[in-house]
């Protein structure tokens, strides 16, 4: 008969209480009676379950109310060495499985290939999601209003301030501990159906970022999880513009790793699903599909696409004005990319050129690095070795003020494209400067 192994994570949180045996089997009870589901546990229950039998189906989330009372933050069925739950209508396991990714999404910093998109037939098309909420669970729960909506709302605009002028490497830890404090809670207090919905939203959207920090960081794998994740709660909110928005995120994604095909199929699908078709929003869906379709090989849907989009932001009220951080500046980084994709570098040289020339003043020090050191590249391409290192010159003298895992992708290929050019004074510079300046982690 084989040996049950015990339960080392129910261990942990139950030494971290400083309870005992006896009080944890209390509060246990104490829980299912406010539930209306009243257990008459004790000591010998909780000794079985420290050394690995399984508590009852029942049973396990008044256990993990109760530590989490006692802890005073949340904890999953993961932590707790539990099988995670299955989704259904009584319980909140997005929110739970949302926390245990933020905890351990910064132990992770490996890389996938093109198989990472195989979880894209796991996205849920929007009929699937739309109006999916989780159930509170009964018991003694905080009530939020538009207060706490605000609150996440704030916090998520502050943290994409400080991702744009820092980079992703210190603001996404800060994003994912907000997350799993701050927001999970949140999303399992009781309220009002319409400040649920909202909070929910603000979530998703905050989902949408933490994926997009994790992207700048080379941790594709969980991006994904984060963008799924927002996915869900846009449609347990009803945030129709939320999911074809994160949709066309995870596009992004793609077609910078180089998956085109896929990136079309994404970004087809944000396009074709948007419940708003006003010019500016088909300018930021287009301009995406250009890129994609571009980089599948595709010319004349991309130039298509791309013409669309220069019609539509021309058509756009204010061209001041944005939708997604979408604006001239943007478009013309599409133009830029489309046309490298398709074979034009020194059009794609003279599209990044007017991208700068449109940037507001305001725009982000990691975006301007991260253009720059392309436009540097592609300089080098067309055989303006001197011009590409004044360009590298300029990214160099603000590199050290930027944590994002783009830029120091791109510094760190320096010394590789300027290995043969070494004879070159100015190229052996910006040579040297840049082995000095490459950051390994």
């Amino acid at each position: 008969m084989a040996t049950r192994e015990p339960n080392e994570g129910l261990a942990s949180l139950h030494r971290e209480t400083g309870w005992t045996l006896r009080q944890l089997a209390q509060w246990v009870n104490r829980v299912g009676t406010e539930r209306g589901t009243p257990t008459k546990y004790q000591q010998p229950s909780v000794h079985q379950w420290l050394n690995g039998h399984m508590p009852k189906e029942s049973t396990r989330p008044l256990i993990l109310e109760a530590l989490s009372r006692k802890l005073e933050r949340p904890v999953t069925h993961t932590e707790a060495g539990f099988p995670a739950p299955a989704f259904n209508a009584e319980d909140c396991s997005v929110v739970e499985e949302l926390i245990d990714l933020g905890r351990q999404d910064v132990e992770r910093r490996h890389f996938l290939g093109a198989s990472l998109f195989s979880i894209v037939l796991t996205i849920p098309d929007w009929p699937d999601v739309m109006g999916r909420m989780e159930a509170v669970q009964a018991g003694v729960k905080p009530r939020i209003g538009m207060s706490e909506v605000e609150l996440v709302t704030q916090m998520t605009d502050r943290l994409s301030e400080t991702y744009d002028d820092l980079g992703g490497r210190h603001t996404r830890p800060m994003a994912a501990a907000f997350l799993v404090n701050t927001v999970a809670p949140y999303l399992r207090s009781d309220g009002p159906t319409e400040i649920r919905k909202a909070m929910m939203s603000a979530a998703a959207f905050l989902c949408y970022l933490t994926g997009w920090m994790a992207v700048d960081e080379g941790a594709q794998g969980t991006a994904q999880k984060y963008y799924v994740k927002g996915l869900e709660l846009a449609g347990a909110s009803g945030d129709h513009m939320a999911y074809c928005h994160i949709l066309r995120g995870i596009s992004v994604q793609a077609v910078d790793l180089g998956h085109g095909s896929m990136a079309v199929r994404l970004a087809d699908a944000a396009s074709a699903t948007s419940p708003q078709t006003g010019p500016r929003v088909r300018a930021f869906m287009t301009g995406q599909q250009a890129h994609s379709f571009a980089v599948a090989g595709d010319r004349s849907e991309a130039l298509r696409c791309i013409r669309e989009a220069e019609r539509s932001m021309n058509q756009a009220e204010s061209t001041s004005q944005t939708f997604g951080g979408y604006d001239p500046a943007t478009l013309a980084y599409h133009e830029s990319q489309v046309r490298y994709a398709l074979g034009d570098v020194k059009g794609s040289v003279d599209s990044l050129k007017s991208h700068f020339r449109l940037r507001d003043p305001d725009d982000t020090r990691r975006s301007a690095l991260r253009f720059s050191s392309m436009l540097a590249e592609r300089q080098l391409e067309l055989g303006l070795l001197d011009v590409a290192c004044q360009t590298w010159r300029q990214v160099l003298d603000e590199y050290p003020s930027v944590r994002s895992g783009k830029v120091d992708r791109h510094v760190a290929s320096i010394p590789r494209l300027l290995q043969p050019h070494r004879t070159n004074a100015a190229a052996r510079e910006i040579y040297e400067r840049s082995l000095l300046s490459i950051r390994r982690y």
